[in-house]
């Protein structure tokens, strides 16, 4: 029961942490081109949310929190398989909520968010029920979202040797339908960016985790001690490496594979440290302890991130600058009267959110930061200055 009541209280911690965020930060332009854009599964759970909660942060980033909180819950039950001890598993919860990729996919709309939480109710449902509500579960992802044709393509590959050619066909079957419905992003001429591709690994996971859970699979294929999981991640992380060669990949879409794989990285880490004796430990410990140290601090930069403003000469390099502006920059134009304007495409859409109309007697145009032109509307973080802009009414008439 103890061990109940610590993982509610780390939930609960996470989510208060989670939905205080919501008020600091603003809708991106990648969030609005979601929202506005083309239909989708994600994009409809996201409008009922607005419907229910009304037109607002908290409504906007709800869907997202909740189905980071259910994978929470669903990788502590499913983790049992891997790990005997209760603590251990909360250890693993501990970690997966402070990965700064996890931090991300809970606070932004975008579909890793739900791939994750769509993986996770796989193995879910894979070790509490039969094939054929599995099958069905699995037919469902391949008409909701792009992102879960790695699944069936790893699935694929493990009937394959599994020799069970109904399956194999099945999912086989399940990843052509997917490329059909939703297509395939595979373009492009050799560009190189295998490289960056292990560095944005590297920040999503902290360098030590994705390590880890690299070494994690590589031991699993040496010692042919692969299941489900081994093979649905190992399959996403070749394909997204295999990628990189010749175009910049969405890792978004192939991160949350490798988060499938943190109960085999728990259990080789607890095996190892396990069967060593007392004296031979401190190296383990020492590797957790950094693992640790890593992911608070990136957790820490995550809720004061707008500090690193002070830091920046340009304050369009910070990392999150996308999501900061919007919300402020709508309530001084209406406080200023003006409930339309006409903006660059990205932030239009961006205060369609905040009720901000388009209409072409208000031209809003963003000046540099560092401009000395009189601006009429300047936001600022403790007195630096991140945004300026002139609203010019034009005179049709």
């Amino acid at each position: 029961m103890k061990y109940r009541i610590i993982l509610f209280l780390i939930l609960g911690l996470d989510a208060s942490i989670l939905i205080f965020q919501t008020t600091q930060i603003s809708i991106s332009p990648s969030e609005a081109s979601l929202l506005y854009g083309d239909a989708s599964f994600l994009q409809q759970l996201v409008k009922l949310s607005l419907k229910i909660f009304g037109q607002n942060d908290f409504a906007l980033r709800f869907v997202m929190i909740l189905l980071h909180l259910l994978s929470a819950w669903l990788l502590y039950v499913i983790s049992a398989k891997y790990l005997a001890l209760e603590r251990n598993r909360l250890w693993l919860v501990a970690v997966f909520v402070l990965l700064p990729g996890v931090v991300s996919a809970a606070l932004v709309v975008s579909h890793a968010g739900l791939i994750i939480f769509g993986l996770f109710l796989y193995v879910y449902v894979s070790q509490k029920l039969n094939d054929y509500y599995v099958n069905m579960l699995l037919f469902l992802y391949a008409l909701l979202d792009a992102g879960f044709v790695y699944l069936f393509v790893g699935l694929a590959i493990f009937y394959l040797f599994q020799k069970n050619k109904i399956l194999f066909l099945y999912n086989l079957f399940l990843a052509g339908l997917s490329v059909y419905i939703y297509g395939l992003n595979i373009s492009g001429v050799p560009s190189g960016h295998f490289l960056d591709t292990i560095g944005v690994y590297s920040a999503i996971f902290t360098p030590v985790i994705f390590i880890y859970i690299f070494y994690t699979l590589y031991r699993g294929y040496l010692n042919d001690e692969n299941d489900k999981i081994w093979y649905i991640a190992s399959t996403a992380l070749l394909f997204s490496l295999l990628l990189s060669f010749r175009q910049r990949v969405e890792l978004e879409l192939f991160a949350p594979y490798l988060i499938l794989a943190l109960p085999l990285a728990a259990k080789t880490f607890a095996h190892s440290y396990r069967v060593r004796l007392t004296n031979f430990r401190k190296r383990y410990r020492a590797i957790f302890v950094l693992a640790f140290v890593f992911l608070i601090f990136n957790t820490l930069i995550v809720m004061f991130n707008k500090e690193l403003y002070l830091l920046l000469d340009n304050p369009k390099k910070h990392f999150a600058y996308k999501m900061h502006i919007a919300k402020k920059l709508a309530t001084k134009l209406k406080a200023m009267n003006i409930s339309c304007v006409k903006t660059s495409q990205d932030m239009q859409k961006r205060l369609k959110f905040y009720f901000i109309d388009k209409c072409d007697e208000n031209v809003l145009q963003e000046l540099q930061p560092h401009s000395s032109i009189r601006s009429d509307v300047t936001i600022r973080y403790k007195n630096k200055i991140l945004y300026k802009a002139n609203v010019t009414k034009i005179n049709n008439k």
